[in-house]
């Protein structure tokens, strides 16, 4: 895989609307300023590429816009890292434009640069791994940058603390606490406490011994599933097919598959078929280990362990869980295309190589 270079203070990192336009919307004024305030704490000087803040409307009737964005981002040598704004659910129509851009295509593989977002951004996220280069799933600006408490999450402040070190290795470890999603998001609730828990579980090992090596590639479980179905939208899968996203059997052997699910909570029959439609597929029964992330709020956390704990055993697939990725707060990162090792009797995850050039 292709790495980026780590962030530095004074670096400027662009932000983009590449799912839902909401950043652009005036409810959402508090939190922009939140968020740019936050970046530039951090040294950074926060970039807002041209379409970025146009807005619900407008961005999802032009998803060309958005893909410009990105496109000009990475053909601006002065922006050395790209945080998505927030997820949604139709990256996927940004694709024939990025994809038959072949400037866009040399942009990334010859330049570089860090992407974070989570969500939605699975499906900018697949495409970046397509074409060689590392990404990372991990915050994004709304959720993350802009979270209304007093400071940002401790856990996630330090994950976002990463992209400015190259350690040669990293252990993830679980967060002490988990916090519950708020319900309000309006100026109101500015510098207001999010519910906190304490963590009692800490990595759940359902199935597996020893120690499992591979590189890390999945994603939120529902764009995945859309992907492969097509059962948000037929294009999404006949995109996917076009541009050959979808890593084949071949390539899942030697990998470590991701796992979360969405702020839509999936009931355990959804999740079921979900799931289902990755064993047909054959993936289950390739791939070297799963990690599933933290269900947000626990929703229905039990009932997914037990579905996901029988797959493990048919299979004899190694499985951990309870991990602080994705859609729960808080969330670290998971870097794309990396090589991970789980060591699974004291339930201890490591990536083995430094996440950047």
């Amino acid at each position: 895989m292709i790495k980026p270079k780590k962030l530095k203070p004074g670096d400027r990192i662009a932000i983009v609307s590449l799912s839902s336009g909401i950043l652009g919307e005036d409810a959402c004024r508090h939190q922009l300023e939140l968020g740019i305030r936050r970046l530039e704490s951090f040294g950074l000087i926060p970039v807002f590429m041209e379409n970025a803040l146009k807005g619900i409307d407008y961005l999802d009737k032009h998803p060309e816009a958005r893909a410009r964005d990105l496109m000009d981002a990475f053909s601006d040598d002065s922006i050395k890292g790209i945080i998505a704004a927030i997820g949604g659910d139709d990256t996927y129509r940004l694709l024939p434009y990025l994809l038959s851009d072949a400037d866009f295509i040399e942009n990334v593989r010859s330049s570089p640069k860090i992407f974070t977002g989570f969500s939605d951004s699975t499906n900018n996220h697949l495409m970046f791994h397509k074409l060689g280069m590392t990404s990372y799933y991990g915050p994004n600006f709304l959720s993350d940058l802009a979270e209304l408490d007093q400071e940002m999450l401790p856990y996630t402040q330090k994950a976002f603390e990463l992209f400015f070190r190259n350690d040669p290795n990293r252990i993830i470890r679980p967060s002490p606490v988990w916090y519950e999603e708020r319900t309000d998001f309006s100026k109101s609730a500015l510098h207001t406490t999010r519910r906190t828990h304490v963590e009692k579980k800490g990595h759940v090992r359902l199935h597996g011994s020893g120690i499992v090596t591979g590189a890390l590639l999945g994603g939120c479980l529902e764009s995945l599933y859309d992907a492969y179905t097509g059962a948000r939208d037929q294009k999404q899968k006949e995109l996917y097919e076009r541009f050959h996203l979808l890593p084949t059997l071949d390539e899942w052997k030697t990998h470590i598959l991701f796992l979360e699910t969405s702020e839509e909570r999936p009931t355990p029959v959804i999740f079921d078929t979900y799931l289902r439609a990755l064993e047909e597929r054959g993936i289950l029964k390739t791939v070297k280990g799963l990690i599933f992330g933290k269900p947000q709020d626990e929703h229905h956390q039990d009932a997914y362990m037990d579905i996901l704990k029988a797959y493990a055993v048919k299979y004899d697939l190694p499985v951990l869980c309870n991990v602080n990725f994705g859609h729960a707060y808080p969330r670290t990162v998971i870097p794309y295309g990396l090589d991970m090792s789980i060591d699974f009797d004291e339930k201890r995850l490591m990536i083995n190589e430094p996440m950047f050039a």
